[in-house]
């Protein structure tokens, strides 16, 4: 399974019931599934009209900065 990266499916009855997977693969996927998460929450942000021009973004960075100096 570590070799091959192949995951181990654990039948009871002929039915799936388990995935058995090495270490490294269910680390990848979990980073895959948060990466996706954050898409997807960038999405519905910019759909909601959240989201703004880079530059303004970082206009508004630097005024903060300068206002707590």
């Amino acid at each position: 399974m570590e070799k091959n990266h192949q995951p181990v499916i654990v039948t009871q009855n002929g039915q799936a019931k388990a995935v058995l997977q090495d270490i490294a693969s269910y680390e990848a996927t979990q980073d895959s599934l948060a990466l996706l998460k954050i898409l997807a929450m960038s999405s519905k942000s910019k759909q909601e009209g959240k989201s703004k021009p880079i530059k303004t973004a970082f206009e508004d960075i630097r005024k903060s900065i300068a206002e707590a100096e």
